[in-house]
C-alpha cells in the first residue's frame, strides 16, 4: 500500500482545551484524491505516554470533522481521564461511511480502513491493535461505526452507535442515500448490502464488543430496537439502551459518556 502523506496544520491550529490538546490535521486520501480534515484530541500526558488506545468518533449527516469537539468540548477532559486518543475524521456530506457503488468520489470505507487508521498508527503513539481501537458515532455516524466495525473485525475490537441509522431501507428518500446507492427500487441490492442490520448477519458471538442506544422519540428508534432483537436471536452479546429523548445533540452528547465507560472497560480487560 502506498504510504499516504499528511499536511499537518497542528502547528498553526493547535489549541488547548481544558488539559487536552486539540489539533486539526489534513490526511490525504489516495482513494478519493483529496485531503480530509481530522480532529485529533490528545491527553495532557501524551508526550510522556508510551502508547494509547484510540477511539474514532464519527459525525452525523449534517456534521463535519469539528462536530464532536464543538458539541462535546469536554472530550479534551475525557481524553485526560481515560488516557485515550480521540480521532474525529470528516466523513463528507451524506457519505454514510461506505464506498458508494454509484459515486466514485465517495470512498469513505476505503479511506477509514486503509488510509486513516494506518496513518494514525504511524504518526501517533497508539496501541496498534484491534483490542485497543474502538469506533463510535451518532446518527449517520452510528451507522458508519457499526458498518466499518462489522466489516473490519481485524481493525476494531469495540463499536458503539448513538441514535444510529442502523437500517437505512425505511428511509429511501432521505439524507442523500439515493445519491450514494441509487434508487432503492432499481438498485435494491445496493441497499440490502450496505445496511447495518443485514451486515449483522455475518457476526459471530464473541467477535466484537458492541454498545448502542436510541431515544424513544427518535425516528431511528424502531430500527435500533430491530437490531437489538436480531442480535439477541443470534446470541451476540451487546449493551443496548432505550432512553427518553429524540434525535438531538443533548441526547447523543449524554450517551457518549456511557459509551466511553464501556470502551474503557474493554480496554482495561485487554491490558
Amino acid at each position: 500500500m502506498k504510504i499516504i502523506s499528511a499536511l499537518f496544520l497542528a502547528l498553526v491550529c493547535s489549541t488547548i482545551v481544558h488539559a487536552g490538546a486539540v489539533d486539526t490535521i489534513l490526511v490525504h486520501s489516495n482513494a478519493m484524491n483529496k485531503d480530509v480534515k481530522v480532529v485529533i484530541i490528545k491527553p495532557a500526558k501524551y508526550k510522556k505516554a508510551a502508547a494509547l488506545p484510540v477511539v474514532y468518533l464519527l459525525h452525523g449527516y449534517s456534521g463535519n470533522y469539528a462536530g464532536w469537539i464543538k458539541e462535546k468540548p469536554a472530550l479534551a477532559q475525557r481524553a485526560d481521564e481515560l488516557n485515550v486518543l480521540f480521532v474525529c475524521p470528516d466523513g463528507g456530506f451524506g457519505s454514510w461511511y461506505f464506498d458508494s457503488p454509484v459515486d466514485p468520489a465517495f470512498r469513505y470505507e476505503t479511506f477509514m480502513t486503509t488510509e486513516l487508521v494506518p496513518f494514525i498508527d504511524s504518526h501517533y503513539k497508539t496501541k496498534a491493535d484491534r483490542n485497543f481501537r474502538a469506533i463510535a458515532g451518532l446518527s449517520m455516524g452510528g451507522h458508519g461505526a457499526f458498518y466499518l466495525a462489522f466489516r473490519h473485525l481485524d481493525l476494531f475490537g469495540q463499536a458503539g452507535s448513538m441514535a444510529g441509522g442502523v437500517d437505512i431501507r425505511p428511509f429511501p428518500k432521505n439524507w442523500d442515500l439515493t445519491k450514494r446507492l441509487g434508487d432503492s427500487l432499481t438498485n435494491k441490492e445496493n441497499w440490502e448490502k450496505n445496511t447495518v442490520i443485514n451486515i449483522a448477519d455475518q457476526l459471530q458471538p464473541g467477535q466484537l464488543r458492541i454498545t448502542f442506544d436510541c431515544g424513544v422519540d427518535d425516528f431511528f428508534f424502531q430500527v435500533n430496537r430491530n437490531l437489538h432483537q436480531k442480535l439477541l436471536e443470534k446470541k451476540i452479546a451487546h449493551d443496548y439502551a432505550e432512553r427518553p429523548g429524540g434525535h438531538t445533540s443533548a441526547y447523543w452528547t449524554n450517551s457518549l459518556d456511557y459509551q466511553l465507560l464501556f470502551f474503557k472497560k474493554g480496554f482495561e480487560e485487554k491490558k
